[in-house]
């Protein structure tokens, strides 16, 4: 009956008859139903009673869960098989590995995952030993002292575990039992799935919670096409809210999991608001608890897991440049002490930018390699000396080092013209027509510091203050600038831009800092400033302070909610083995994980599920649209039972691929075939789906020998690929007959001609660098709108070798960028120590901070002993000094030595010993000797 059509008032009864009960919400029971009418009413879910029909949930006979069993132990030998191989570090092991290592340290890390899944892999290792001492820092790099095994388990065993949840997922979803079974054993012999959870990586636990909501959320409907609000109903429903707070706890593609049930939910509310056997009160009770179960538990689940990451993660680590001051002071030891709230002429200072994760205005003595060849201005994530400024009144005439102590305090008001000293160099902050050596266009202008120790400065380092804001809290803070209180901007007084920074990071020379710059079309957001430390000589100890106020749970999850997303959406950058949606249905390219020892592992799915799943999905469209032409012309088939019932089955399945599939176009991010995986289980569930209806009027012999037929299809697949999923030995020809698609760049080459080479050659021969997988480029390039100081990690993948080809690793491209995109550097690394005259410089170090007495010592004697060829003392960081010279060779060696050190690593600012090796070399040569033992590569 149409929606629109009113139904008839019934007539009264006969007078002295009972009056029957109200018909506008009948009673649920169909008896009053012809058999049509209740077949139809049955092929939508309505049963009238629990005598005459199956109750909800899951109906599974005793036979179907021993061959559960049976299908559970195949599972367990495919994904465990050779589980220890490789013993070294795979692909985005080298990511989430390092996490877990972090965790256990207590070491703050960001990520644009959220935790769970990263913690149940560190549950694993510290269940078993593992003491985070391991920096999984290369692929290839080979495991000590880590249960790497047991690590790798836990994802194995969700894979494991996603079998039998598409087996009772199907059965149901009312699907055969024959149908059940050959969708277990695709999933189980996936060789993308197989691959994606032997190692340590977060695809297969979001893979398993995915599939896991889907059953709870199958079960739940059938139980509440039953009877609802019973118990089992409520146990359905709130154990399908927690599988989605843990789906979406693994991966944000978990939202995409939500939107599927989120849908079917919509539908069920809509379906029940038109069924007049139930009341107003009773939808609302409906609608109450689909919102309790659906969204306040996921809800709470998630943010319970961040609960648990923020109390674990309380030491500072490198992910601290990320965060806002105010979160960076929760953490253990980065508690700032109160500071002077007035700011006047004299104030020495640290200015923060506002936007941009808030870094330092700094400098160091370092020039700009073009333009004016000028001291550079940075902007620096972290404390360091080089953060500090004296503000100096521009409008005084005399020493402008002393004229503020022979006046008066002069607090520092909105427009007065200011002067920013730099203390460790003694410059000022400078700008003039130039243009920036990164931003080169006409309305920015390069920034940079000028001057000399007792030089007044001229009128280009002159700026105008310019408050924009104050706190509400106090009101001095609009009035004038106040420590942590006042935002404002610097404008310069000569060419009236404003000083600036963006997320655009400087080069190698810059040491990756990010590029401050005067625009003269500043957006505001980036050209505000605050003040976060003050002092001045003559503030007596009693004057007012001021202090970061500590942000609460939520202030800190929403904050960190934030980064994740904005780090997400900036992944834009292209990778050796990213592709796009519209190549991931039809495998047309996979993913190099490692190479080594003649050896490969390569993500690359079953041709035949993915293939087959593909179709299904095509077939769907192609026959649901065929029965919407028919209903138009008034054919009536959807009103045939089994229509109904497959194509409510298979819409769902298809709306759930769509969900999981459609929205990576809208990403301009990096994609890679992993991110197929969840829309490839709804696929291979709808190709099942498909294979039921089409065997529907077949006998089950026939059906059984058909899901045989595909099977054994698919099981030869996947042997044929498996020497890439498990890393096993294969031959060159074998790998050149098994690329079906040129796209298929798994590299042939590093393969032998026959097997009996493995015998003979593989163990002390030296594999060849392969030509099809290109070295990894520096992991700077990853991230140009970050500003992060790098670690050593980056800087120590692109170190020189002594012999390229010599390499028993093949750089398989990088692990996923933007998976590690937060990697920096541990804080007690940034300054520089001093040395001594033994001592060897460390590579891994990121110096920000100058020694400006040594380094200019240092520096002077050198360039002076080297014109007049006479013996020269270098200076180290602790004012030690090194051997004297003999020779003008031996000074110009020193020279350039010094020079390498501070343009190759960027590190020091000071000189090393005479004679002495960079680290880097050192390294070199000792993995050299460790990899190539009495070889002489050079």
């Amino acid at each position: 009956m149409s929606g629109a059509v009113r139904a008839r008032r019934p007539a009264s009864p006969p007078p002295g008859l009972p009056h029957a009960a109200p018909q506008r919400f009948p009673h649920p029971r169909h008896d009053h139903l012809d058999a049509d009418a209740r077949k139809e009413a049955a092929s939508k879910g309505y049963f009238p009673g629990r005598k005459t029909h199956a109750s909800g949930g899951l109906n599974i006979s005793p036979a179907e869960w021993k061959l559960l069993g049976l299908v559970v132990v195949i599972a367990l030998c495919v994904r465990l098989f050779r589980i220890s191989q490789p013993t070294s570090v795979v692909f985005d092991e080298v990511h989430f590995g390092k996490f877990a290592s972090k965790y256990i340290k207590s070491q703050y890390f960001v990520d644009v995952h959220p935790p769970l899944a990263k913690l149940l892999i560190t549950l694993a290792g510290f269940m078993f030993g593992y003491s985070g001492n391991f920096d999984f820092k290369d692929i290839g790099k080979p495991y000590e002292d880590v249960p790497y095994i047991a690590m790798r388990m836990l994802p194995a065993l969700l894979g494991v575990a996603t079998v039998p949840i598409s087996y009772l997922t199907l059965r149901a979803l009312d699907c055969r039992a024959t149908t059940a079974l050959l969708a277990s054993l695709f999933i189980t012999f996936e060789n993308g799935l197989v691959t994606q959870s032997r190692h340590i990586l977060l695809d297969s636990p979001l893979v398993f919670f995915t599939a896991l909501t889907i059953l709870l959320w199958t079960g739940f409907c059938n139980e509440d096409k039953h009877e609802p609000f019973t118990e089992t109903w409520w146990t359905w429903l709130i154990l399908s809210g927690l599988s989605l707070g843990a789906v979406v706890s693994c991966k944000w593609v978990g939202l995409f999991t939500i939107a599927t049930v989120g849908f079917s939910t919509v539908k069920q509310l809509w379906l029940l608001l038109g069924d007049l056997r139930v009341t107003p009160r009773m939808f609302m009770r409906h609608f109450i608890a689909r919102a309790m179960c659906l969204i306040a538990i996921p809800l709470l689940f998630y943010m319970f897991m961040f609960w648990i990451h923020f109390l674990i993660l309380q030491n500072p680590g490198d992910g601290d440049g990320f965060m806002s001051s105010e979160f960076q002071h929760t953490l253990n030891g980065r508690g700032m002490a109160d500071t002077f709230a007035d700011v006047a002429i004299g104030s020495e200072v640290a200015i923060r930018h506002v936007n941009t994760q808030g870094g330092y205005l700094h400098s160091h003595a370092h020039t700009y390699p073009g333009g004016s060849k000028q001291q550079q201005i940075t902007l620096y994530p972290h404390r360091d000396e080089n953060n500090n400024w004296r503000i100096i009144n521009a409008t005084r005439e005399g020493n402008p080092d002393s004229d503020w102590e022979l006046h008066p305090l002069t607090y520092v008001e909105p427009g007065m013209h200011i002067k920013l000293r730099h203390l460790v160099t003694e410059k000022y902050l400078h700008s003039h027509d130039q243009r920036p050596p990164v931003s080169e266009v006409d309305f920015q202008n390069e920034v940079s510091g000028y001057g000399m120790p007792g030089f007044a400065g001229d009128a280009n380092d002159d700026w105008i203050v310019e408050i924009e804001k104050g706190d509400k809290r106090d009101r001095l803070s609009g009035k004038r600038l106040r420590t942590l209180r006042t935002h404002f901007r610097l404008r310069h007084a000569m060419t009236g831009c404003y000083l600036f920074s963006h997320k655009v990071k400087l080069p190698e020379w810059g040491f990756d800092q990010q590029e401050v710059t005067c625009n003269k079309q500043a957006v505001k957001a980036n050209s505000l400033w605050y003040i976060e430390t003050a002092t001045h000589s003559m503030l007596p100890p009693s004057a007012p302070k001021v202090n970061y106020k500590l942000p609460g749970f939520l202030s800190k999850f929403m904050e960190l909610q934030q980064v994740m997303w904005r780090t997400n959406a900036g992944l834009t950058d292209r990778h050796t083995f990213d592709s796009r949606p519209d190549s991931w249905p039809w495998l047309r390219r996979g993913i190099n994980f490692w190479v080594k020892d003649h050896r490969q592992i390569y993500l690359l799915g079953n041709p035949l599920v993915w293939w087959l799943s593909t179709s299904a999905l095509f077939a769907y469209v192609i026959v649901r649209g065929l029965l919407i032409l028919r209903a138009k012309r008034g054919f009536r088939d959807f009103e045939n039972t089994k229509v109904v019932k497959y194509d409510t089955l298979c819409g769902f399945l298809f709306v759930g691929w769509c969900l999981h599939y459609l929205p990576f176009y809208l990403m301009g991010r990096q994609l890679f075939l992993h991110h197929y995986f969840p829309a490839l289980y709804f696929a291979i569930l709808l190709s099942c789906a498909v294979f039921d209806l089409v065997t529907s009027n077949l006998k089950p012999r026939v059906r059984l020998q058909i899901a045989g037929v595909l099977l054994i299809l698919a099981l030869w697949n996947f042997i044929y690929l498996s020497p890439i999923a498990y890393g096993g030995t294969w031959t060159r020809n074998s790998c050149d007959n098994a690329r079906w698609l040129k796209t298929w760049d798994f590299a042939c080459g590093e393969f032998p001609e026959s097997y009996s080479q493995y015998d003979t050659t593989v163990a002390a021969a030296t594999p060849e660098m392969s030509a099809a997988i290109p070295r990894v480029h520096h992991i700077a390039d990853d991230l140009k709108d970050h500003p992060v100081v790098l670690d050593d990690h980056a800087e120590a993948i692109n170190a020189p070798v002594p012999n390229p080809g010599a390499e028993t690793s093949v750089d398989v491209g990088q692990a996923e960028p933007g998976r590690d995109i937060f990697a920096g550097i541990p804080h007690e690394d940034l300054k520089s120590k001093a040395i001594e005259p033994s001592e060897e410089i460390p590579f891994e170090k990121e110096v920000s901070k100058v020694d400006m007495q040594t380094t200019s010592t240092a520096t002077s004697t050198l360039a002076s002993e080297v014109n007049i060829l006479e013996s020269t003392t270098s200076t180290v960081a602790d004012g030690q000094q090194t051997q004297t010279a003999k020779t003008t060779q031996e000074t110009q060696s020193v020279d350039v030595e010094a020079e390498s050190v501070s343009h190759e690593m960027g590190k020091e600012d000071t000189v090393k010993t005479q004679g002495a090796q960079p680290e880097y070399e050192a390294e070199a040569e000792r993995a050299r000797q460790e990899l190539f033992p009495g070889v002489d590569v050079d």
